[in-house]
């Protein structure tokens, strides 16, 4: 029979509708981003460059205008020669730079407003999409837990648990003369019985098919009465003690 959960995989479709639009906005959104930080860290070194330019420029000015005031002394014309050539220079590398911020500042200035509006636009567009695909998710989810649960109600689903122990041996249920009953005596046994287990774990059943036992209890290993209900690593048996008949782990007893 099958189970509510059964449904779950078709929720996998959802999974490029919720977080493809999203990494799609993200990677496109990457190079425009990059661009922008780009074109800030490149102004942001011409600035820099302009001021130190324009401290040279400054520093050649001075000293044209100490050569120029000659203090009484004799002009030395190729010194002033070279000095106004020096001053000439800088003059045109300072108002190169200063010419190309003029240009770029305002431009960048006014093109953040576009870059911001495109891009958010776009973010918010994106995750409007990735919580309204969330919702059906969580919506189709939660109508499968509601079904799981009903269906447990109606015991139309009941999970079951394999239970081990890290110490024990393994022990699967079979015939006679199998693996699982090795090392058990098949000797003077009632009709049915295939072998006899002890107890070496205390085992408290999880549901009413399940036998619970203490250690040291003595177990009769009988065959399933459907052979479709068998369970690997689960043996059917009666309590000495009780009778009582149930389905218990194999890897909780040791054969007899």
């Amino acid at each position: 029979m099958g189970w509510a959960g059964c449904v779950v995989l078709p929720i996998t479709k959802h999974r490029d509708a919720v977080a493809g639009p999203q990494s799609q906005t993200l990677r496109s959104s990457a190079p425009p981003t990059q661009h922008l930080l780009f074109t800030i860290s490149r102004n942001e070194k011409k600035i820099d460059k302009r001021s130190r330019k324009l401290v040279d420029y400054d520093g050649q000015r001075h000293n044209m205008q100490s050569l120029e005031g000659g203090g009484g002394k004799k002009r030395d014309e190729t010194k002033m020669q070279k000095v106004k050539e020096q001053l000439q220079m800088a003059k045109r590398t300072y108002d190169t730079l200063n010419s190309e911020l003029h240009d770029d500042l305002p431009a960048l200035h006014h093109s953040r407003i576009l870059f911001f509006v495109n891009n958010l636009q776009t973010l918010f567009s994106a995750e409007q999409v990735f919580h309204s695909e969330t919702s059906k998710v969580f919506a189709e989810l939660e109508a499968i837990i509601d079904k799981l649960a009903m269906d447990t109600q109606k015991q139309s689903y009941s999970p079951r648990k394999i239970t081990s122990s890290p110490t024990a041996n393994n022990i699967n249920a079979g015939s006679p003369g199998s693996p699982s009953s090795a090392g058990a005596t098949t000797d003077n046994l009632p009709p049915g019985v295939l072998y006899k287990v002890k107890a070496t774990y205390r085992y408290n059943r999880e549901d009413v098919d399940e036998l619970s036992f203490e250690v040291g209890d003595i177990i009769r290993v009988v065959t399933y009465e459907d052979p479709e209900e068998q369970e690997e690593g689960w043996l059917m048996g009666v309590k000495e003690t009780t009778g009582e008949k149930g389905m218990f782990p194999a890897n909780f007893t040791r054969p007899l």
